[in-house]
């Protein structure tokens, strides 16, 4: 079940064709209002938010989304509205799409995100330096203490640890994490969450292993 929430009807509606007639089971609203009822009554696997709604901001209810539960989000903005993109990400979304954007990517978007949120038997546990990934239960610990990812930071760094000094160019991040094509995505998303597991990585004590940028081709994590 997919709720998109956005106020433009023509997007909503073509968006629903496109994505019913994909596969999915849609609900739609179009004010945060609307997306909170349909988020109390219905059974909803991931969230389609626009950050621009007409009763007000997608960042705050977001931020209600996130305190109630484990809800995988992706973010609807536009080419200027990096600060809310970046916050939205902060905030735990899984992903966002710059408008305007294609049906077909969207709707990879979805499915990248959902394969994420409900993975399929991997079960190694990789570690390197203070940090170990468990693929089984999804979890990460440095020095044995938990730590909280979202999901797209979590495939993430379970690809990279699992090639210690494998570097990883941006269009194969964006291919194996993001399941988009690389020849039509451009790699900001990868920069943004680089930065942001980076920084949690620090935040949490881990000194090793660091996630090192190979200027011009991609990343690479070192012990």
């Amino acid at each position: 079940m997919i709720a998109l929430v956005d106020d433009e009807a023509d997007l909503v509606e073509m968006a629903t064709t496109y994505l019913t007639r994909d596969g999915f089971r849609m609900y739609t609203a179009g004010d945060t209002r609307g997306a909170a009822a349909l988020l109390r009554t219905h059974p909803v696997d991931l969230l389609v938010l626009d950050l621009g709604l007409p009763d007000g901001n997608g960042l705050d209810f977001l931020r209600g989304v996130r305190a109630g539960r484990h809800l995988p989000v992706i973010i609807l903005t536009g080419w200027t509205e990096e600060r809310e993109r970046v916050v939205g990400l902060e905030l735990g979304a899984d992903d966002y799409v710059v408008k305007p954007f294609s049906l077909p990517e969207l709707a990879a978007r979805i499915r990248a995100v959902l394969r994420r949120a409900h993975p399929q038997g991997a079960d190694a546990v990789h570690r390197v330096g203070g940090v170990a990934v468990d693929t089984r239960s999804r979890e990460v610990t440095v020095d044995g203490v938990l730590m909280a990812l979202t999901p797209l930071e979590y495939e993430l760094l379970a690809l990279l640890i699992a090639q210690p000094r494998q570097v990883f160019t941006t269009g194969q991040l964006l291919s194996a994490v993001w399941g988009a094509d690389p020849h039509q995505q451009d790699g900001s998303s990868v920069t943004e969450h680089v930065y942001r597991l980076r920084r949690k990585l620090t935040t949490a004590g881990a000194t090793s292993p660091r996630i090192t940028t190979v200027r011009g081709i991609g990343y690479r994590l070192d012990p």
